[in-house]
């Protein structure tokens, strides 16, 4: 008697893992080794002692050494890097086809929003690229051009009306599926079973800077909208978090490219989006200021400065090129932005969230959603020129709400259909 066989369980690691953890662990021993040799190198300037090639670099023997440290660590990690490579396919030969996890992935887009740069720059395998998915396509394990519907002709059963559903830092596209007690909720699912929209999900590495991401997802609408199977009538885009600021950014560089798909944009609905930065982001500036103060908590400050392109950004809210190229990122610094208004034609909602119980100018300044500040989420500037401004009649505060509550509020759910109906 035969026994079907059980389905796959989805996979918690992948062959390209160990290469990926390889290369994480050679750059984390390069840092831990640099952070120990400034340290040491600030005790022997104390005592009048020469440095070598910079003020954070020892000299003479202890140099060689930290010099040793180095030269060993890259050697085995090319070592590492080549053995691996070529035992990939054969790992990847037999392993099972199974979907990724959830949990697999949402690690994964957490380590892309803390250094998602660092893991683009160095070709490490758990950079996630920029890709576009249909919902039953967001647990499949494959990447790359292969998974993207930009880079596909065709599309089943697709709607005249798009709906672009972005992420925010340190998520994906599976983390838009909450659940709650005894159902799932999925902003996106109700939009689409109530007014008949084709749900299409982003994936993308949020450590990378919002304006490279934004040039990037400019090019892909253009691509997707093109291989649209019908007459495309309207595109409504659900941002959370900074997924607001990518769309905004979008947009501006599809404009200055002369792209068609802004035309097709309806309607833009921004949840808990810090339009004008994040306190967390400025504390960690601040953290950053306060350990380069001195000789011997200075070599420490790179710590901090692991931190991702992507984070930074949410200092300000940086949406352009120009906000963040020839500056350093880790230094204070005033807010120099390109002041981006809200496009003119283009229906735009905040959802906005405070953990206090009520309105009040403290409680708003200071803690908003435990992340972005109510007067940042909706768009409230003290410059004028920044302001964004948004009817009354299209923004919505909620009280005892946290960040990421806004994705799993069917209070939100039923305000986003009645302005979208």
């Amino acid at each position: 008697m035969s026994t079907a066989r059980p389905a796959n369980k989805p996979r918690h690691v992948r062959a390209s893992d160990l290469r990926a953890a390889a290369a994480l662990a050679v750059q984390a021993t390069h840092a831990i080794t640099g952070i120990t040799e400034g340290v040491h190198q600030s005790v022997w300037r104390t005592l009048g002692a020469s440095h070598g090639a910079t003020p954070a670099h020892t000299t003479g023997l202890t140099g060689l050494v930290y010099q040793g440290i180095h030269g060993v660590t890259a050697l085995i990690g090319r070592g590492l890097a080549s053995a691996l490579t070529r035992l990939e396919p054969l790992l990847q030969g037999v392993e099972d086809q199974s979907d990724e996890s959830p949990e697999r992935l949402a690690v994964i887009a957490a380590l892309n929003g803390v250094m998602g740069d660092r893991l683009a720059a160095s070709n490490n395998p758990l950079s996630l690229p920029m890709t576009l998915r249909l919902p039953e396509q967001s647990t499949q394990d494959r990447q790359g051009p292969e998974a993207n519907l930009a880079s596909n002709l065709m599309l089943t059963n697709a709607e005249p009306k798009l709906l672009l559903v972005i992420h925010g830092l340190c998520m994906n596209d599976l983390q838009w599926t909450t659940q709650r007690q005894d159902h799932s909720l999925n902003h996106a699912s109700s939009l689409a079973n109530a007014l008949g929209y084709t749900p299409v999900y982003l994936r993308y590495n949020s450590g990378l800077h919002v304006s490279q991401n934004a040039q990037t997802l400019a090019q892909q609408l253009e691509a997707l909208v093109a291989r649209w199977p019908t007459a495309l009538s309207q595109i409504t885009v659900l941002a959370h978090s900074m997924g607001g600021l990518l769309i905004r950014s979008a947009l501006f560089y599809a404009s200055q490219a002369g792209l068609t798909w802004p035309e097709r944009v309806k309607h833009i609905v921004f949840l808990g989006t810090p339009h004008h930065g994040a306190p967390l982001e400025r504390a960690g500036n601040w953290v950053d200021e306060l350990l380069g103060s001195t000789p011997y908590s200075r070599p420490f400050a790179k710590l901090g400065q692991l931190r991702s392109a992507g984070v930074t950004d949410l200092r300000y809210g940086h949406l352009l090129d120009v906000d963040w190229q020839g500056h350093d990122r880790f230094r204070r610094q005033p807010d120099r932005r390109q002041p981006v208004p809200l496009p003119e034609r283009i229906a735009c909602y905040a959802v906005a969230a405070t953990t206090a119980t009520k309105r009040g100018s403290l409680a708003d300044r200071l803690l908003g959603d435990g992340l972005v500040p109510l007067p940042s989420a909706l768009g409230q500037h003290a410059d004028p020129a920044r302001c964004l401004v948004f009817a009354p009649s299209h923004q919505m505060v909620l009280y005892n709400t946290h960040h990421m509550q806004l994705l799993s509020s069917p209070l939100v759910t039923r305000q986003l259909l009645l302005w979208l109906a």
